[in-house]
């Protein structure tokens, strides 16, 4: 008989892609139960909606849930500024974590959660679902395989819709504020991409420096766009152009260049993923299946790794390594200077 879990969502009014999070866990053979902390009620009927049966029982917080139950596996969404005590308290309960994205606002927030994670070999894991979309485990594959060979440079560039910014709920919201998000662009979308890069590459980034500035003149105090540039463990080099310029939708590409050939991905022009080799001019493209992706594949990783049926979907340093890459670049733009990344 395959393994169960119990799954606990720890969110209140400020938590993002529940509707997501609650169809993976639904779908999701290997969760059992559901059990959900929701300070102040907000999400608790969408809960029950989205989740049916599977939802057990709602909790008016997090630290009576953890008295009264022992999930093993902790998914927590809620706003940067909000979750490093959330993290903090389903570690303290022997508990592993998928954390939505930023989970803090600085390295020094964050790093304690991870030598608390490893201490009680638990894993403490970051939202960053593109990981699993099947067009990037091929490229990884290809790469790892040597089929570009050495690996000379990268480039990324994510752009999303400026209009998102315009609306005085947004305004309101804590995406909005530097205090509650920790940062704006970077943080919710560069960090997707930027994270990508290494683990497609198999380098860390080590160097960063760059820009980053508010484009669109809204009443926010986080950046919509950054320019940036970047040094790799490995000796190459990488630059990301992100900001929110678009009217809607999204661009983006992930180039690699190396010494045998090149990929490139424009998921959003409707090309996944092309590459050539032995630079001889002929293009090869992904034709498999581009699903399953987005979060329920990531989330089911998360639950199968807590049953100790998987690898997580990233490793505890791993998600370190992307909080000290992100406020690195936050630590540049404001210093103008170049910023090292501790591999420790």
């Amino acid at each position: 008989m395959k393994p169960q879990i119990d799954v606990a969502v720890l969110t209140n009014e400020t938590g993002a892609h529940l509707g997501a999070y609650f169809s993976a866990l639904k779908e999701i053979e290997a969760v059992k139960s559901v059990f959900l902390s929701d300070p102040g009620g907000k999400q608790t009927e969408f809960a029950r909606k989205e989740l049916g049966p599977k939802l057990s029982q709602v909790f008016p917080n997090a630290k009576t849930l953890f008295q009264k139950e022992k999930p093993e596996l902790a998914l927590v969404t809620m706003q940067a500024s909000q979750a490093p005590a959330a993290i903090d308290l389903a570690l303290e309960h022997g508990c592993h974590v998928f954390a939505e994205k930023p989970a803090c606002l600085s390295v020094s927030q964050f790093e304690p959660l991870v030598q608390k994670a490893e201490s009680k070999h638990l894993n403490l894991s970051l939202a960053l679902a593109n990981r699993t979309n099947p067009e990037i485990q091929y490229a990884r594959t290809l790469i790892s395989e040597g089929t570009l060979g050495k690996i000379y440079g990268v480039e990324l560039q994510l752009l999303a819709d400026q209009t998102r910014l315009t609306k005085p709920a947004y305004h309101e919201s804590w995406y909005a504020h530097k205090d509650h998000a920790g940062g704006g662009f970077l943080s919710w979308l560069g960090i997707h991409w930027l994270d990508l890069s290494m683990y497609l590459t198999g380098a860390s980034i080590a160097e960063v420096t760059g820009f980053t500035a508010q484009a669109g003149g809204q009443p926010i105090d986080v950046e919509d766009s950054a320019a940036l540039a970047f040094r790799y463990d490995a000796g190459f080099l990488g630059t990301l152009t992100a900001g929110y310029y678009l009217n809607r939708g999204y661009q983006s590409m992930i180039k690699i260049w190396g010494s045998k050939g090149w990929l490139e991905m424009l998921p959003f022009e409707d090309r996944p993923l092309e590459w050539s080799v032995n630079h001889n001019g002929k293009r090869y493209r992904f034709e498999k299946s581009l699903e399953p992706r987005g979060y329920t594949p990531a989330v089911r990783k998360a639950v199968l790794a807590a049953a100790g049926e998987s690898e997580p979907l990233l490793s505890s340093r791993e998600s370190l390594r992307i909080i000290r890459t992100i406020y690195a670049f936050y630590d540049a733009a404001r210093s103008g200077k170049t910023q090292s990344i501790s591999a420790e």
